[in-house]
């Protein structure tokens, strides 16, 4: 039994993430069917995401989060990219290499998935974020140590799973 199950908390989920990605960037109610109803919301965020010159920094966990939890990899791209514009390269890589060492399975799964799209080409043209004049900070960016970090973590997961 999940320790969620057991404490009475909801376990999170692609939706329960996205909706607290909307509610703080104040995004309202989306017309929704409860199939769809995660992506949709998904969709509602997106443009938001992407106008903003910055985002504020309690935004940055439940972007993470909604990353992570997507379940396609294609579209956890729509969480990733922004925050990589406002929050930089290397603090989203660090965040999913935390999520590779100490989240749950599906967690380190999500992380995976995530991975790849934290290297998105940024592109000065794409967002506001970017930086001023078409300046940006190469610190925001630069992760050698980051991916040394996660091909660390990769290794120690894949041996913890080696022995089941």
């Amino acid at each position: 039994m999940a320790e969620d199950e057991q404490s009475g908390i909801e376990p999170r989920s692609f939706l329960t993430c996205v909706a607290e990605v909307a509610h703080l960037l104040g995004v309202g109610d989306v017309a929704m069917n409860p199939n769809d109803q995660a992506r949709r919301l998904a969709h509602a965020v997106r443009k938001p995401l992407l106008e903003r010159a910055s985002l504020p920094d309690e935004l940055f966990a439940p972007l993470m989060a909604a990353a992570v939890y997507d379940p396609d990899p294609s579209f956890c791209r729509w969480f990733v990219e922004p925050a990589v514009y406002a929050f930089g390269r290397r603090r989203v890589l660090a965040a999913l290499v935390d999520y590779l060492r100490i989240g749950t399975d599906a967690e380190r799964a999500g992380a995976v998935r995530a991975w790849y799209s934290a290297h998105v080409p940024l592109r000065a043209d794409r967002s506001p974020a970017y930086g001023p004049g078409g300046v940006r900070d190469p610190a925001l960016d630069e992760s050698q140590d980051i991916e040394a970090a996660w091909l660390e973590a990769s290794r120690a997961a894949a041996a913890r799973y080696e022995g089941v």
